[in-house]
């Protein structure tokens, strides 16, 4: 048959109700206890007390976020540190800066005397840092120039810029705090994100100090137009004629039959030239190195022309009979 007896573990109701008295009367007394304790002076504490910063924004701009609190010990009723450490209805300390530029601290032993009378009735002990680091920049307006961003472009193979480049306006008009605008000492960087240039390059393009420096920065000038000329290198190779110099009748060299070639690059536009041109690999003995005995190839004429010259061999061994 089943069981029909109550479980002995099921609280009765009376039970439960003189628990609900008990919990009651632990729940008043926590709290009278708790109310009677905040109404006592003496208590010490550390908050974080907030602060603001007032100085002439026009002619001065905070380059990174300046600190909203400072970490201060005090004492006094538990009412008004309960307040100040829950921040309930606390107006923030004001901090002044007649010259905000002149340094990047102010020593907070400068202010125990304002703040202590600020947070009255409550006793500030002391503030735990000795100083409260800010940066605040003047503003400025310069003129730079401009400059091509290496890393915003490329050319194609065997593709230079040839003579200067042209940019219209010559200078650039920033304004900002004089640490950012520092910067650009060396030039405003300008972006063309044009990849394998192969031509003549003329466009207008935009500037930008980027999304991190725009509210702090602003540039008169919205584009530049920037012009430059490219010059194309052709590959080609060429074999050499040996002509020994000061060398004594005793010494050869090991292969007498050596035949050296060159590989260049050229300006396409001296390549005739470059046809009717002889080259010679030279040899001069006065400049072998002694240790090896061996000589290093000199290749001659080297027009300007022509750049990125290798040749093959690049020594030659010595033999002395």
């Amino acid at each position: 048959m089943p069981d029909t007896k109550k479980s002995s573990r099921r609280i009765s109701s009376k039970r439960l109700s003189n628990l609900k008295v008990v919990v009651l009367c632990i729940a008043a007394a926590t709290t009278f206890w708790i109310l009677n304790a905040l109404n006592k002076d003496n208590y010490t504490t550390i908050v974080d007390y907030p602060i603001t910063w007032e100085y002439n924004q026009e002619d001065y701009v905070a380059v990174k976020p300046l600190p909203k609190s400072v970490q201060i010990q005090i004492s006094g009723n538990g009412w008004d540190l309960l307040r100040k450490y829950f921040k309930l209805n606390e107006p923030p300390f004001v901090i002044y800066l007649a010259e905000p530029a002149a340094k990047n601290f102010i020593l907070t032993s400068d202010l125990k005397r304002p703040l202590g009378e600020f947070i009255t009735p409550t006793l500030l002990e002391g503030l735990l840092e000795d100083s409260i680091s800010y940066q605040i920049d003047k503003i400025e307006t310069r003129k730079v120039k401009p400059v091509l961003d290496s890393a915003g472009y490329s050319l194609a193979k065997n593709t230079e810029i040839e003579g200067e480049i042209d940019f219209s306006p010559k200078q650039i008009t920033i304004t900002g705090p004089t640490s950012l605008l520092d910067l650009y000492n060396d030039g405003f960087p300008v972006l063309l994100n044009e990849n394998r240039i192969d031509e003549n390059f003329s466009s207008s393009v935009n500037l930008s100090v980027g999304e991190n420096l725009e509210p702090l920065i602003q540039l008169q000038e919205k584009s530049v137009q920037v012009s430059f000329s490219v010059v194309k290198f052709l590959q080609g190779n060429k074999r050499l004629k040996v002509k020994k110099i000061n060398f004594p009748r005793t010494v050869t060299l090991e292969n007498e039959e050596i035949t050296p070639m060159i590989t260049y690059l050229v300006d396409e536009r001296k390549v005739a030239e470059l046809k009717d041109m002889e080259f010679e690999a030279i040899l001069d003995y006065g400049k072998r190195n002694r240790e090896d005995s061996t000589l290093a190839i000199v290749v001659k004429p080297n027009p300007k022309y022509i750049k990125e010259i290798k040749v093959e061999p690049a020594l030659v061994k010595l033999k002395y009979e």
